[in-house]
This record gives structure tokens, sequence and C-alpha cells, in this order.
């Protein structure tokens, strides 16, 4: 909601009309995204005609200060919950960028991947606003995503793996 939408759009900003159909995923709960969503395909539509998006909805993985014991149930119920929307999307890519909705896209695509059904590529951008240590969503992604994007130097350092961009969004 809000600040990961923003990144995000910015990001889609730059992708080129080939990038088509788009789907998000939002959290059940997250009304504000929609508006920002609908609002930037709209613009998109101007300068491609031929652009198509989809929304989804899943259940929240993990509200704000939810306890850690109570998460890993609403976080499988929503692995469950994606499963049947991943398969039947079969997205080539994954690109997101932190709230929690994307893990368990992102591992319901990781398991379609093991199982052979279908392969995407998962591609994380960590936020900007994480400067000195990841989000718990890029704490889990970093050993799931093909690519794991940081804005930060010091991010580059720590975790290996990743992408050190500079700043992206």
């Amino acid at each position: 909601t809000g600040g990961h939408t923003t990144e995000i759009l910015r990001l889609l900003s730059c992708l080129s009309e080939s990038y088509s159909p788009r789907h998000y995923v939002l959290a059940d709960s997250d009304k504000m995204s929609e508006a920002k969503i609908r609002s930037f395909e709209q613009k998109r539509a101007e300068t491609f005609s031929k652009s198509q998006f989809t929304l989804d909805r899943i259940p929240r993985s993990r509200e704000v200060r939810q306890s850690w014991i109570s998460s890993v149930v609403t976080t499988l119920y929503s692995i469950l919950y994606s499963l049947p929307l991943t398969c039947k999307r079969k997205p080539d890519l994954i690109l997101c960028n932190g709230p929690g909705t994307c893990v368990p896209v992102c591992l319901s695509a990781f398991l379609l991947g093991l199982l052979r059904i279908k392969r995407t590529i998962i591609v994380y951008v960590e936020s900007i606003c994480r400067v000195e240590t990841l989000s718990l969503s890029g704490k889990i992604l970093y050993y799931f995503s093909d690519y794991f994007i940081v804005q930060w130097p010091d991010l580059k350092k720590k975790y290996p793996k990743s992408v050190y961009l500079g700043r992206i969004v």
C-alpha cells in the first residue's frame, strides 16, 4: 500500500509495451493501491493503445503489528490462495518490491518451477528506504529470487547475491 505501490509503478513506467499483459496482485484489504494502479494504467493506455492489465486479490499474508506466530498461519493461507492464481496466470516474470503480499506469490511461482509446471523469473527490488537492512520480504526472497536488486552500496556488501544498480526509483 502507498509507498510500495508508488515505487513499483515508477519502475513499470520505464517498461516497454512488450511487457503486457501486466497482472497486479493486491492484498484483499488494500484499497488505495487499486486506485493508483488504475490511474497509472489509464495514462499508460494513452501511449500504448494495446496495453492490458488485470487486478487480482489475495488474502494479506501479514498485517502491521501482527504476531510472528499468527503471521505464519496467515502467510500459509495466502500461499494456498496464491497457488491457483499463479497457475492460472502463468507469469513469465514477477517484479516485486517488498510488500508482504509478494512473498506468497513468489513462493507459489517458485514451487511451480520446482514442479516443472512453469518457470518464472523472480525479480525483487528492495525498497529505496532500506538502507542498512533488508525488509522481512527481502530476507525471505533473497533466497528465492533470480535477481535481487538493492539501491544502496552497503546492502550489496552485506548481501553478495544482490545486484546494486544505484537509485532506480
